[in-house]
C-alpha cells in the first residue's frame, strides 16, 4: 500500500483504537468517580449500562444507515458526537450527566463503528491489500482496549475526569485528518438498476458522499421499531445478571423487544425500501459466523469478568494490579496481523477457525480448577491462550460473517456482525454473573471463602459451554467462502468493545448491576 493508503487506514483503526481505550479506560476509573460524585452503586451501574444500551441498541441502524446516507458522512458526523459527550463527560458534576454522555457515546459508537469497518473494505482492493488492512484494525482494536486498562489506571491517578478528556484529544487529531483522507463515495449504481437485482435492495448514492433522494423516503418506521427492539433486548440481557431478582421487569423486557421485533420484520417486509433487506439472513455463512462471533465473545469477556472478581474480590488484587496481569491477553493484537494470515493462507478460514475455539476450551478448561492461592505463573497458560485462541478465531470469523454480501450492504453486514458482538459481550458477562449470584447464595457474607471459590468455579462452566457450542456450530463450514455478488464485498469486522464487557478492566463488584461489594452476596442483588 502506498503512503496515503497507510494513512488512511491509520485513522480508520484510530477509530476503533479510540473506541477500545475510552471504555476500557472508564472501567478503570469508575470507583473513583463514584466516590468523588458521591454516586449510589445503581447509578454507577447505570454510567456504565448506558453506553452498553447505545450500542447494542442503535448497531444495526448504524450500519445500515452507513450505507444509505454515505459512508464518509456518518463516520464525520459521529466522530464528532462522540467526541463532544465524552467532553461533557469530563465536565460532569451530577451521576445523571454521566449517563446520559455515555449513552450518547454509545449511540454514536454504534454509527461510526460500522462506517469506519466499510470504509475500509471500499477502500482497499479485494484480496491481499484488503484482508492486510481488516487484520490490522482487528489487532488495533484489541490493543487499544488493552492498553486502555493500564492507561485508564495511570490517567486515573491523575484524576477521573482526564479518563474523558484523553479520548477528546485522540478525536479531535483524528477528525481533523479523517477530513483530508476519507475519499468521497463515488456514484455507484443502484442494485435496482442493475441484472437480477432485488427489490428494496436499492443504494442511496447520489454522488460523492450524497445519498440519492427517493419519493419513497428512508424506512423510518422500521428504523424506530428495530431501534426500540434492541434497546429493550439490550436491557433484558443485561438485567439477566440479576438472576430471579426482578425477573418480572427482565421477562417483560425480553417480551416486549420479542414483540417488536416481529413488527419489524413485519414492516420490512411491506416497505419498498426497507431499512433491513431480510434476504440477507438467508446467506448461510453470515448467520453461523455471526452466531460463533456472538458465542465466542461472549465467553471470552464472560471468562475476563469472572477473572477479575476472583483477582479483586477474593485475591485482594488492586485496579492497577488486574490491569497490567489482563494486558498479556492483548497478545492477539500482535498475532492477528501476523500470524493469523499466514496459517488462514494455509489451512483456510474454516480450520482456523476451528482451532481458534478449541483453542478457547482448552483455555478456560485449565482454570476451571483454579485455587485459592494460585499463583499467577499458573494463571499465565490460560490468558496467553486465551489471546491466541481470540487472534486466531475472530479475524477469520469476521471475514465469514461478510462473505456472498454486495458492497452495497457492508454497512449492513457490519451492523448485523456488531449487533451479535455487542449482545455476545453483554450475554456472557450476564450469564456468568447470574451463575455466580445463584452458586453463592448460600455463602454468608463472605466469611466462607471456599464456598465464594466454588461459586467462582460454577461461573466459569459458562464460558467453557460457550465456545464448546461454538466448536461445534463452526465445525459446519463457518468460514467457506462463496463468491461475492460484486466485486467490491469483503469481510466487514466487528469489534466486540462494549461498556458490559470492559467492565473487566477492574471495577469493584458493588459498582456492577447484580455484584455486590461482597460477591457472596450477589445472589441477592
Amino acid at each position: 500500500m502506498g503512503t496515503r493508503a497507510w494513512a488512511l487506514l491509520l485513522v480508520l483503526c484510530g477509530t476503533i483504537f479510540l473506541e477500545g481505550i475510552d471504555v476500557a479506560m472508564l472501567a478503570v476509573a469508575i470507583p473513583s468517580i463514584r466516590s468523588d460524585l458521591d454516586l449510589p452503586t445503581d447509578t454507577a451501574a447505570w454510567v456504565m449500562s448506558a453506553y452498553v444500551l447505545g450500542y447494542a441498541g442503535f448497531t444495526l441502524l448504524g450500519g445500515r444507515a452507513a450505507d444509505l446516507l454515505g459512508r464518509r458522512r456518518m463516520f464525520l458526523t459521529w466522530l464528532t458526537v462522540f467526541l463532544a459527550f465524552s467532553g461533557l463527560g469530563g465536565f460532569a458534576t451530577e451521576g445523571w450527566t454521566l449517563i446520559v454522555a455515555r449513552f450518547v457515546t454509545g449511540v454514536s459508537a454504534a454509527f461510526m463503528t460500522p462506517a469506519a469497518l466499510s470504509l475500509i473494505t471500499t477502500s482497499y482492493e479485494e484480496g491481499e491489500q484488503r484482508d492486510k488492512a481488516l487484520l490490522v484494525f482487528a489487532g488495533t482494536a484489541a490493543g487499544g482496549f488493552s492498553l486502555g486498562l493500564v492507561i485508564g489506571g495511570l490517567l486515573t491517578q491523575l484524576g477521573w475526569r482526564w479518563v474523558f478528556f484523553a479520548p477528546v484529544l485522540l478525536a479531535g487529531a483524528l477528525l481533523v485528518a479523517a477530513t483530508r483522507l476519507i475519499p468521497h463515495q463515488p456514484h455507484q449504481p443502484r442494485p435496482a438498476e442493475s441484472e437480477n437485482a432485488e427489490p428494496g435492495n436499492a443504494e442511496p448514492e447520489k454522488g460523492p458522499g450524497r445519498p440519492r433522494r427517493r419519493t419513497e423516503g428512508f424506512d423510518i418506521l422500521g428504523a424506530a421499531t428495530a431501534a426500540a427492539a434492541m434497546l429493550l433486548a439490550a436491557y433484558a440481557v443485561i438485567r439477566l445478571e440479576h438472576g430471579l431478582d426482578g425477573w418480572r421487569l427482565t421477562a417483560g423486557a425480553a417480551l416486549a423487544a420479542t414483540t417488536l421485533l416481529v413488527v419489524f420484520v413485519a414492516v420490512e417486509r411491506r416497505t419498498p425500501t426497507p431499512l433491513v433487506r431480510l434476504g440477507i439472513l438467508r446467506t448461510g455463512s453470515v448467520v453461523r459466523a455471526d452466531l460463533g462471533a456472538l458465542l465466542f465473545v461472549g465467553a471470552f469477556f464472560g471468562f475476563q469478568f469472572v477473572l477479575t472478581l476472583y483477582l479483586q474480590e477474593l485475591r485482594g488484587w488492586s485496579s492497577l494490579q488486574t490491569a497490567i496481569a489482563l494486558v498479556v491477553l492483548g497478545c492477539d493484537a500482535i498475532l492477528a496481523p501476523t500470524l493469523t494470515p499466514r496459517l488462514v493462507t494455509r489451512f483456510g478460514h474454516a480450520k482456523v477457525i476451528l482451532g481458534g475455539f478449541v483453542l478457547a476450551v482448552v483455555a478456560y478448561g485449565l482454570f476451571l480448577p483454579v485455587g485459592m492461592d494460585w499463583s499467577y505463573a499458573a494463571m499465565f497458560p490460560t490468558l496467553i491462550i486465551a489471546g491466541t485462541a481470540f487472534a486466531l478465531a475472530y479475524g477469520p470469523l469476521t471475514i465469514a460473517a461478510t462473505d456472498g454480501v454486495a458492497e452495497s450492504e457492508q454497512g449492513l453486514a457490519s451492523g448485523l456482525l456488531h449487533t451479535f458482538t455487542q449482545f455476545g459481550s453483554a450475554i456472557g458477562i450476564s450469564a456468568v454473573t447470574a451463575v455466580y449470584g445463584l452458586a453463592s447464595s448460600g455463602a454468608s457474607a463472605g466469611s466462607d471463602p471456599d464456598a465464594t471459590l466454588s461459586a467462582f468455579r460454577a461461573a466459569l462452566i459458562v464460558p467453557v459451554a460457550m465456545v464448546t457450542l461454538g466448536a461445534l456450530l463452526s465445525s459446519f463450514g463457518i468460514g467457506s467462502r462463496t463468491k461475492p455478488p460484486t466485486a467490491g464485498a469483503s469481510a466487514v469486522p466487528a469489534v466486540p468493545t462494549t461498556a458490559a464487557a470492559t467492565v473487566i478492566a477492574a471495577t469493584p463488584a458493588d459498582a456492577i448491576p447484580g455484584a455486590s461489594a461482597n460477591p457472596a452476596r450477589q445472589g441477592s442483588s
